[in-house]
């Protein structure tokens, strides 16, 4: 079901004849023309006509579509809900970013991208839990902590260390809390390092999340794997599976009888875990949880990932298709007067998720990481994200609720409301304008719902867009407010429960994508 492009050819049309063509041994518009007399004599329709090779043109009733503005008042808050994916238990996991420095404007695409889709899922009724994974040990970690020692005392980062203000002030900060710890010996110092110095850092990660409206469910460590005995369980049920082999003293899983390019090495001849061991595991541990679906998002980097995850999930015996999925996400890039922006404050030569904040603010960067598809390269422009014009998509949409606030205000301070529910005549509601704000009203359960089902949250702010230009359009050409002296009739309190209802759907919409929807601007 859609809304067609010219208005003759109805409210909606489907191809719901071509569908059902093939089970039913006719043809398309055969099927067309036995359904369009059981559609036309629904409530609320007007017609239903066939129409080229099947297509079905459904026209609504006057009343039908007027009384949609009612519905979505009362509805409230719950407009936009569906129970598409009612029963389905998802474990969505995004960000998880080391504590080894902020999280950087690629992970603030996720940051988005993550919380939004979690969002989407669970308004389409799916029962979602957010996880972000980390690892507080590794050679990463190591490095992390031999940075913040060298700082400590003074010395150049190693050359494979991190860099950054940020480790200088990390540095200061465990020296604050133990002042003796560079008397220590160099291996229990640098354990101090890197126990306080990763605590910290996490820390600092989880604030810079929450400010940005990003919240979890659950925060994994890596290590907890390995003392659940997690990793040794994983490899045990592949062997159950008949999926794993030796050779040349290192423990294999044999990925390529499920697709994947080459086998994988689970345990290195050196008797030591791969990190691919700890994602079998962890992946069996996410299952184990009761979660139906695991969706992993990744960078760009990671793209090779896919098949050999893909392959360990079909070595668990489960359908990749099924039980895995995994977003693959593309970079971002800050521009200023034309020009990358490639350094950070704090973090030297990487951008960061604050850096993105401080540059455009929390809701002009979630909306512009939200609105691209996440398999496109975005190059996020300052000095459009923080312009106040209708070329700035952000401030387009929440103009648009803006706007629709005050006609509310002005309404009321008039003494003008909308009336009972009861009393509501949707009659008057007949304008060209008014129908296609309506039309566009209607559509937001589906918008949500396909997103969701999709993974493509930019589908809203889309949305959104548009909506705010049919509303414009419709407030330039059907005065909502009587003229001074003119009494309010039945039509202005119609077009008030239509300008309610549009504000609602706009801030329904916004809350979707962690985006405020502001009274005044």
């Amino acid at each position: 079901m859609e809304r067609p492009r010219h208005r003759s050819h109805g409210d909606y049309s489907t191809n719901v004849a071509m569908q059902l063509a093939a089970s039913a041994g006719l043809p398309a518009r055969a099927v067309a023309e036995v359904l369009a007399p059981l559609v036309g004599a629904a409530d609320g329709v007007a017609k239903a006509e066939v129409a080229g090779p099947g297509f079905l043109n459904i026209t609504l009733e006057s009343a039908a579509i007027g009384s949609l503005a009612r519905d979505i008042v009362l509805a409230g808050d719950t407009y936009g809900r569906t129970d598409r994916l009612g029963g389905l238990r998802l474990n969505l996991e995004f960000v998880s970013a080391n504590p080894t420095g902020p999280v950087h404007i690629g992970g603030a695409r996720w940051a988005v991208v993550g919380d939004v889709l979690a969002r989407l899922l669970e308004t389409a009724g799916a029962d979602v839990s957010r996880e972000y994974y980390f690892n507080d040990a590794g050679v990463q970690i190591d490095r992390f902590a031999r940075s913040l020692f060298a700082s400590a005392q003074g010395s150049p980062v190693p050359e494979d260390g991190y860099s950054g203000t940020y480790i200088a002030e990390i540095a200061a900060a465990v020296l604050r809390r133990h002042p003796d710890v560079l008397t220590l010996p160099e291996s229990q110092a640098l354990a101090a390092f890197r126990a306080v110095g990763t605590a910290l850092m996490f820390d600092e990660i989880k604030a810079s999340l929450a400010a940005f409206g990003t919240r979890f469910d659950v925060y994994f460590n890596e290590k907890d794997l390995h003392d659940q005995g997690d990793l040794d369980a994983a490899v045990a049920r592949l062997r159950e599976g008949g999926h794993v082999f030796e050779d040349e003293g290192a423990m294999w899983l044999r990925t390529t009888d499920f697709g994947d390019d080459k086998d994988r090495v689970l345990v290195k001849s050196d008797g030591s875990w791969t990190y691919f061991t700890a994602d079998c595991a962890y992946y069996l541990n996410k299952r184990s949880r009761g979660f139906e679906r695991v969706v992993i998002m990744l960078g760009a980097d990671h793209a090779g990932y896919v098949g050999r995850m893909r392959a360990m999930a079909a070595s668990f015996g489960d359908d990749p298709d099924t039980h895995l999925e995994i977003l693959i996400g593309q970079l971002v890039n800050l521009v200023k007067d034309g020009e990358p922006v490639r350094m950070s404050k704090r973090a030297g030569t990487v951008l960061t998720l604050d850096d993105l904040v401080e540059a455009v603010g929390v809701d002009a960067a979630r909306y512009a990481l939200a609105r691209a598809s996440v398999d496109a390269m975005i190059d996020l422009d300052i000095d459009l994200l923080t312009r106040q014009s209708n070329d700035n998509p952000v401030y387009y949409v929440q103009y648009a609720h803006t706007r629709l606030c005050a006609v509310q205000r002005r309404a009321e301070e008039a003494g003008i409301g909308k009336g009972a529910p009861e009393d509501f005549a949707p009659s008057q509601l007949t304008h060209e304008r008014e129908t296609d704000l309506l039309g566009m009203l209607a559509e937001f359960p589906q918008v949500v719902a396909t997103a969701a089902t999709l993974r493509e949250p930019h589908r809203v702010a889309h949305y959104l867009e548009a909506l705010s230009g049919t509303y414009h359009r419709f407030y330039d050409a059907c005065r909502v407010l009587p003229r001074a002296g003119e009494d309010p009739g039945d039509r202005t309190r119609a077009r008030l429960w239509l300008t309610e209802a549009s504000r609602l759907v706009l801030r329904n919409g916004l809350r979707l994508l962690g985006v405020s929807a502001p009274e005044r601007m």
